[in-house]
């Protein structure tokens, strides 16, 4: 990801042609040239009674202080509150709330289901805690893949990252190479294991290193290289978020797009716009449509 010094007012960032820009988007993605990047967003395509899990950060922070309330002055911080859980009840408890939350039957969006219908792409990042996607990726039983999970407190274990086949195994990285498409789950999942990366402890770990890319894994550094990423479901209100995008699509291509409709904070158009990410103004339901139909 190259970074430029582009306006960072919200029209500067923002694509003129939003067909024009989908139609290249699936001929790259055609080519194995794009790396979908998916976020919770994606979750607010389904009504709210058929979700059974968080569509946002929001949602699951008011989750975790329904189990274990914490102090009024950080009840709205994600990475506070799990914190507090950890400290007070203990990590096992707080891994235990969350696999009770993401451990659910959730329908896949039409995002999950164009992302797993492209035919074996290199890369696909998935920032979120659910097992969606992987799930859709196993009904296909021809396809040669896996996952790469972050860990929780990685200094402490001496690994970063774990590797699972599609039958949930523990593998290895060298195995992980060898695989068609690499499902990475940079702040870990509910399956196969419980890891995941969403306390105060866990960030203040892995963003003393990621600046150096010690936790990305070899396969997703090589695999990013030359590569436009497009971002889906995503947000870029938070530095932790901001900082995990602009960190794993480093050194990929200096041309991305986000789906974004409404709205840009002013730290979001600075961040699109320093990192040469050009913002479409639509709904994913119209962005999923629309490269349905030119794939």
């Amino acid at each position: 990801m190259t970074v430029t010094t582009l306006a960072t007012d919200p029209e500067s960032v923002t694509v003129p042609d939003a067909a024009a820009a989908l139609a290249d988007i699936a001929a790259a993605l055609t080519a194995k040239q794009v790396v979908p990047y998916l976020g919770p967003g994606a979750f607010a395509m389904l009504p709210p009674d058929q979700c059974p899990i968080p569509r946002n950060s929001a949602e699951l922070v008011q989750r975790l202080n329904a189990k274990v309330a914490a102090p009024g002055r950080i009840r709205s911080n994600l990475t506070a509150v799990a914190q507090f859980i950890e400290t007070r009840k203990h990590r096992k408890t707080l891994e235990s709330i969350l696999n009770g939350i993401f451990r659910q039957s959730v329908p896949a969006t039409p995002v999950h289901a164009l992302l797993a219908a492209i035919p074996a792409p290199p890369l696909l990042v998935d920032v979120w805690y659910d097992n969606v996607l992987d799930s859709l990726l196993c009904a296909a039983a021809d396809r040669k893949w896996g996952q790469i999970q972050g860990v929780s407190h990685p200094q402490s274990t001496g690994e970063w990252v774990r590797c699972y086949a599609p039958d949930g195994a523990e593998t290895t990285a060298e195995t992980a190479a060898g695989w068609d498409t690499v499902l990475y789950k940079p702040s870990g999942a509910v399956t196969p294991a419980g890891n995941y990366l969403i306390s105060d402890s866990d960030y203040v770990e892995i963003l003393t290193e990621i600046d150096i890319q010690t936790p990305i894994p070899a396969v997703v550094k090589e695999r990013r290289a030359g590569r436009h990423f497009l971002f889906l479901g995503c947000r870029f209100d938070h530095e932790i978020q901001r900082t995990f995008a602009r960190q794993i699509a480093k050194r990929s291509s200096d041309c991305h797009w986000a789906v974004i409709s409404g709205e840009l904070s002013k730290n979001e158009a600075r961040f699109l716009a320093l990192h040469g990410i050009k913002r479409i103004d639509i709904t994913l339901e119209e962005a999923v449509e629309g490269l349905r139909a030119r794939m």
